[in-house]
């Protein structure tokens, strides 16, 4: 016998084996398909072997200077023991399946509240959500009573809840810097999921009463394959379910509270599902509104006013006032309008800004009426003067018209003229008479006093008695438009 690996020291035989074989004596043939067998067989000596049943290399064994050297925290100790056998069940299907609904429980922690869109009439909400049930298949034996907490790779193994939003446009489970999900294992079965999730939904929102208005919003939870025979979802603690967070807040509205809710909603194809509401109302704030509406609405309408108290004669001045405010007016409606929805009804600040439209185009009508009726009076009176010639300005006369004209005295003491032909008290309500002493003494101090009066009582006497009632009705018109205004939508 020769010890495989070394020569024959036998001339002329071969080794095979243990055993020497002969080669001169076998045929070509055989001695070919010797060779080739020998040849696998050095071969197949040489290759790493596996243990049996497994898939595992032998490695061969280190030696006592390799183990001084090795780093023991890179060698792997091995599969451990599955605790939670998810492998030995069906989790495709709910736990209890067949049986009576089972019971999950919802708790939700509100992180923020984003926006709030009156264009798109939704809102935006960061929260954690938690689920809790029993699931005895994941059941496990533990000395300690201790739970076991997993990533989101586990849930995608096991049965978990679909519950889903309501009315929801838009939503997403936040993946930064991992999958924010939490899956926590109790030894008796019981689970907490928890995610962290931002969603956008859609709320019906009445702007009736806008920017005076509170606006009551709701997210909507909802199993989304199980009915209420087979999934019974309801909230854990009442209404310690939901939380918040004391740092929420937005630049537009006042959150005044959350509260939640629940009832079954019905689809006729299905059937019935329990529904869970988290309630939060808002009140939105003026001071925005008061200061980039309402106000500069207010005095466009007060420069209105100013109109009253120009010279009617001042047919420029007045007519840009007018058109002036008017079209402030107009860029102010037109700019609410843009940031608001396209509703068919009419909202609080529309009354507000299109009843000081109407005070402000009413300025501007006014002064139309103004202007037509002093140019028909001057025309009365040019023909009147064409028919009354005037005697003013005699020696004898203690009287004169600052304007040219005859005073009342002169006018209703002319002889031969009949009745018809003097002053009436309508044409003569304009026309202020001045007297004047013509002695001798008269100085240039006096002169100089005259004058003074005379450009003072110009102006009153251009002044219309329409002009005069205006200054006390559209002011007066619009505090008590304001009074009620306030009072209703306040």
């Amino acid at each position: 016998m020769v010890e495989s690996g070394k020569t024959c020291p036998i001339e002329g035989h071969w080794k095979a084996g243990c055993c020497i074989i002969d080669v001169d004596k076998m045929p070509y043939f055989t001695r070919l398909v010797l060779f080739l067998f020998c040849l696998m067989v050095l071969v197949e000596s040489r290759k790493p072997r596996r243990k049996r049943w497994t898939g595992q290399l032998e490695m061969p064994k280190p030696s006592n200077s390799y183990k001084k050297n090795l780093d023991m925290t890179k060698i792997g100790t091995g599969k451990p023991q599955q605790l939670l056998r998810v492998d030995d069940h069906d989790f495709s299907m709910r736990p209890a399946f067949g049986g009576p609904a089972i019971p999950v429980g919802v708790d939700v922690q509100v992180e923020s509240l984003d926006s709030i869109s009156e264009v798109d009439m939704d809102f935006t909400m960061t929260l954690y959500l938690r689920h809790y049930w029993k699931d005895e298949r994941l059941a496990f034996p533990s000395t300690s009573n201790k739970s076991m907490t997993f990533d989101g790779r586990l849930v995608k193994k096991i049965w978990v809840p679909d519950v889903f939003f309501v009315h929801s446009k838009r939503s997403f489970i936040h993946d930064t810097t991992t999958d924010n999900i939490m899956l926590r294992v109790f030894p008796d079965g019981h689970v907490l999921y928890s995610m962290r999730i931002t969603v956008t939904a859609m709320c019906n929102m009445d702007f009736s009463h806008f920017p005076l208005d509170s606006q009551t919003c709701s997210l909507e939870l909802e199993s989304y394959a199980y009915t209420d025979e087979d999934l019974m979802l309801y909230w854990k603690n009442g209404d310690e379910s939901l939380k918040t967070d004391e740092k929420i807040s937005l630049s537009q509205f006042l959150i005044q509270k959350f509260h939640t809710t629940s009832r079954l909603a019905f689809y006729s194809s299905t059937g019935w599902y329990n529904r869970l509401y988290i309630n939060f109302t808002l009140h939105r704030h003026i001071f925005f509104f008061l200061l980039q509406t309402y106000f500069p609405a207010t005095l466009m309408v007060m420069l209105s006013w100013v109109s009253f108290w120009i010279d009617h004669k001042a047919v420029p001045a007045r007519v840009s006032l007018g058109i002036t405010t008017v079209l402030t007016m107009s860029t102010i409606i037109t700019g609410v309008n843009a940031s608001m929805p396209r509703v068919s009804y009419i909202k609080a600040v529309d009354i507000y800004l299109w009843v000081s439209f109407v005070f402000v185009f009413l300025s501007v009508l006014e002064y139309a009426a103004v202007n037509y009726l002093t140019t028909s009076q001057e025309w009365k009176e040019r023909k009147l003067r064409e028919k009354v010639p005037c005697m003013c300005g005699m020696p004898h006369s203690k009287t004169m018209m600052l304007d040219g004209s005859c005073s009342e005295s002169e006018a209703n003491s002319l002889a031969g003229y009949p009745r018809n032909h003097i002053l009436t008290e309508e044409e003569k309500q304009d026309k202020i008479v001045v007297h004047l002493a013509l002695g001798s003494e008269s100085s240039s101090s006096r002169k100089r006093g005259l004058l003074k009066g005379q450009v003072g009582l110009r102006l009153f006497q251009n002044t219309h008695a329409i002009d005069k009632y205006s200054r006390l009705i559209f002011p007066a018109s619009y505090i008590f438009f304001n009074l009620i205004y306030w009072s209703v939508f306040s």
